[in-house]
């Protein structure tokens, strides 16, 4: 029988030759925007281009992870927002994670509490825009009791209109004797626990090792503990108000859209694959642990990959509340300079680099859970 022929399918070679005649059609019309942008630019008297970057950048920084003054250039100040988004993003998604994997559990329980608990989160936050959740979480940070009358939520933990204040690292180079100790126990706890050890003997080896260490050294303190002096808390790490309703906001707005992939993952597990758990006499909870959650994390993982893109992105909204993310300072820096187009393409390409970088890790992880599914 003669196989059919479509005049419209092109073969491989043309198909290359076209898609390379339509990226080099997209690169020239580029080139012809970015040239004539430069050339009203110059008509107006503004230079284009990223010569800017090394210019000083004469404004203040409200927060900086890293040492900065308004002497040093524009390039350094973009670093700083760019570190500001991580510092906020990272935590957030932590957060959220963990916040959503719970709101989920409880999405699917027996209890029909829990059950219209965690809807009514989901419907609540949800549709309400994240704009103005954030404004909510400013309102509340900033409405705090000042530091004389702050709570103390856990013992070196303040919680005041100035910010949260937390215990901090002290820079001693003793950190790297307890990470080296703690970081052998790891390893020493790994080897015998594929001899078959028991994982309950083995966990407390880490911490053992590094308590360990400490006090062969002496104790040494290694922590800045906030304390009240005067007006203000002295030591520790502050949090601004902005920090933390960012963080607060993203966290618990993305963990309604987790709560339902997390959902979603465990309604995908066959419900065969309970019913022999609960046969094998497994607790409800160890059936979740070891059988539901390691199967649902596989069609949970691709969804959750892009939710945590979208929280990294809605990260720009820090600008609202006076966070000095990386929109927030280069649109300072834009102001100041001119510089829209080259401003604007620095904000796409680190938002981009990150995006990316988030999607090569989350895609690793997907291809090790399908490895060890085939194995």
């Amino acid at each position: 029988m003669q196989a059919r022929s479509y005049p419209w399918r092109l073969s491989r070679g043309r198909a290359l030759l076209l898609q390379g005649g339509v990226l080099l059609a997209l690169l020239a019309l580029l080139a012809w925007c970015w040239h004539n942008a430069s050339l009203r630019l110059a008509a107006q008297g503004v230079s284009s281009g990223f010569g800017f970057l090394q210019r000083e950048a004469g404004f203040a920084i409200a927060e900086t992870p890293i040492a900065w003054s308004p002497a040093d250039t524009y390039l350094r100040a973009l670093g700083i927002g760019l570190l500001n988004t991580l510092k906020v993003s990272l935590p957030a998604l932590l957060l959220a994670s963990a916040l959503g994997v719970a709101v989920g559990i409880a999405l699917g329980a027996q209890s029909r509490l829990w059950r219209r608990l965690a809807r009514g989160y989901v419907e609540s936050l949800r549709n309400v825009p994240l704009l103005l959740q954030l404004f909510v979480w400013y309102g509340v940070f900033s409405a705090l009791p000042p530091p004389r009358q702050a709570p103390q939520l856990l013992p070196g933990v303040f919680l005041s209109g100035r910010g949260l204040l937390l215990p901090a690292p002290l820079a001693d180079l003793r950190w790297l004797w307890l990470a080296g100790a703690a970081l052998l126990a790891v390893g020493l706890a790994w080897a015998l626990y594929r001899r078959r050890w028991p994982l309950p003997v083995l966990l407390p080896l880490p911490p053992l090792a590094a308590v360990g260490s400490w006090w062969a050294l002496g104790a040494p303190p290694l922590w800045s503990l906030p304390v009240l002096g005067g007006f203000n808390f002295h030591g520790g790490l502050l949090l601004s108000p902005e920090f933390a309703a960012l963080g607060c906001g993203l966290a618990f707005y993305s963990a309604s859209y987790i709560a339902e992939i997390v959902r979603g993952g465990i309604d995908a597990v066959p419900a065969g694959q309970r019913e022999a758990g609960l046969a094998l006499g497994l607790r409800r909870a160890e059936l979740m642990r070891l059988i539901v959650l390691p199967q649902a994390l596989r069609v949970m993982l691709p969804p959750l990959a892009g939710q945590y893109l979208s929280l990294i992105k809605n990260s720009s909204l820090a600008v609202a509340i006076g966070y000095p993310d990386l929109v927030s300072i280069a649109n300072t820096a834009i102001n100041q300079t001119g510089q829209a187009i080259s401003g604007i393409l620095l904000i796409m390409l680190a938002y981009l680099s990150v995006s990316l970088v988030v999607a090569a890790l989350m895609a690793w992880w997907n291809r090790r859970l399908l490895q060890r599914g085939e194995a």
